[in-house]
């Protein structure tokens, strides 16, 4: 078995029993954890540049070391003019190593360098303990070459966890870091 990340020692060494301490959980399986995390990047101007799609492809790829999928318009919409399997965006599922390393750089790299930045919204839980959080800009990960950028694109990054209740996948996130607004 491969050496754990960082964020994964993190997470059995300091987050498990302060969780377990926390909710009063007896068995350290209850404690929720990550199961993974969905990188998305809709791109609905895809439709009339068609290129978009690549230069995605090509960013998401580098952003998490995975090719991600190209996802296709389910049926037609002619107001958003879109036709049925026509590629609308991008997405990437990441899983053990892979997810905790994203984990780390997303927390530790990446979103201390958004502008402005005053710490991600604490509301945007599903009620089961899973969030999701948008990004305006994809320059903000260190593995994206600033001038090779053709459009800013946006991408919604979504942490699926075991968590049954909001307080304590928000409490799980908030314990590995993840900097929530006061």
């Amino acid at each position: 078995m491969a050496e754990p990340t960082r964020m994964q020692k993190k997470y059995q060494e300091q987050v498990v029993p302060h969780l377990m301490k926390q909710f009063g959980f007896t068995n350290k399986m209850e404690v929720p954890r990550l199961t993974k995390v969905v990188l998305n990047m809709g791109l609905g101007a895809a439709t009339q540049q068609p290129k978009l799609i690549e230069s995605a492809v090509t960013e998401l790829s580098a952003i998490v070391g995975q090719k991600p999928i190209v996802t296709r318009a389910k049926k037609s919409i002619a107001t958003f003019k879109v036709r049925e399997n026509q590629p609308i965006g991008v997405a990437v599922t990441l899983r053990r190593d892979k997810m905790w390393e994203f984990v780390d750089r997303l927390i530790s790299l990446s979103l201390p360098r958004v502008r402005d930045f005053r710490g991600v919204s604490s509301k945007a839980f599903d009620g089961r303990g899973n969030y999701t959080l948008g990004i305006k800009e994809q320059i903000i990960f260190p593995e994206i070459d600033y001038d090779k950028i053709d459009k800013i694109k946006g991408m919604s990054i979504t942490f699926a966890t075991t968590a049954n209740t909001d307080e304590h996948g928000r409490a799980m996130l908030a314990a590995l870091g993840m900097p929530f607004r006061k």
